[in-house]
C-alpha cells in the first residue's frame, strides 16, 4: 500500500521528488498566469494585496526547478484559516506554517510531480525579498548566469536533499537581495489597501 504524501518523512519525499533543473520554458509564464486567475477567484472578497510570479521560473535567461513558485501578501487582518480553507478547496496542500507564513505546494502526487507544480508563499504583504531578488536577476544578466552556474554546480550533490540546496544557496541569494533592495528602495515596501 502506497503511503499518503502527509505520511512521509522528509527524506522519504525528497526521493519520490528529486530536484531537477532544465532550461527556462516558454510556459511557465502562461502557468503562472492560469494559477494567478484561479488564485484571484478564489480569493474573491479577501484581503489579498498583490499576487506576483518569483523564483527561477520567473527569469527567463536562466535553468530551473520546474515548479513555477508564486508570491501571495496578503494584510495583517486577513482570516487565514479562511485562506487555507480556499487553498484546500483549489488542491494545495499546506507544507509549513510559521508566524506570518505559509508555504503550499501542488501538483505533487504519491507518482511524483504531476504535469503543473505550484509552490505557493503566503505572507504579510512587505514580506517579499524574493520579489527584490527576482527583478536584481532580471535586470543583471552577468549575475543570473553566476546563480545558475552555482544551481548546476549544486544540482546532483544535493538532488535529493533540498534543505541541502536551499542552505548552499542562501548566502548568494542574501547578498544579491541586499543590493537589490539598496538599488530598489521602496519598489514594493508594504502596499496599502
Amino acid at each position: 500500500m502506497t503511503k499518503k504524501l502527509t505520511e512521509m518523512t522528509k527524506e522519504e519525499l525528497w526521493q519520490r521528488f528529486p530536484i531537477v533543473l532544465t532550461c527556462h520554458q516558454a510556459h511557465w509564464a502562461k502557468w503562472y498566469r492560469e494559477e494567478e486567475a484561479s488564485l484571484l477567484a478564489a480569493f474573491s472578497g479577501m484581503p489579498v494585496v498583490r499576487i506576483s510570479h518569483i523564483g527561477s521560473t520567473a527569469v527567463k535567461t536562466i535553468w530551473a526547478k520546474p515548479i513555477v513558485d508564486i508570491l501571495v501578501e496578503t494584510t495583517p487582518d486577513c482570516d487565514w484559516a479562511d485562506l487555507d480553507k480556499r487553498l484546500t478547496c483549489g488542491g494545495y496542500l499546506c507544507m509549513s506554517r510559521s508566524e506570518g507564513r505559509i508555504s503550499y505546494n501542488k501538483g505533487y502526487t504519491v507518482n511524483g510531480f504531476a504535469q503543473r507544480v505550484f509552490h505557493l508563499h503566503v505572507r504579510i504583504a512587505g514580506d517579499n525579498d524574493e520579489l527584490y531578488f527576482r527583478d536584481y536577476l532580471i535586470e543583471n544578466p552577468g549575475v543570473a548566469r553566476q546563480y545558475e552556474r552555482l544551481k548546476l554546480h549544486l544540482w546532483k550533490r544535493y538532488e535529493h536533499d533540498r534543505d541541502g540546496y536551499t542552505d548552499a544557496k542562501t548566502d548568494f541569494v542574501r547578498r544579491y537581495t541586499k543590493k537589490a533592495k539598496e538599488r530598489y528602495t521602496g519598489r514594493y515596501g508594504p502596499v496599502e489597501k
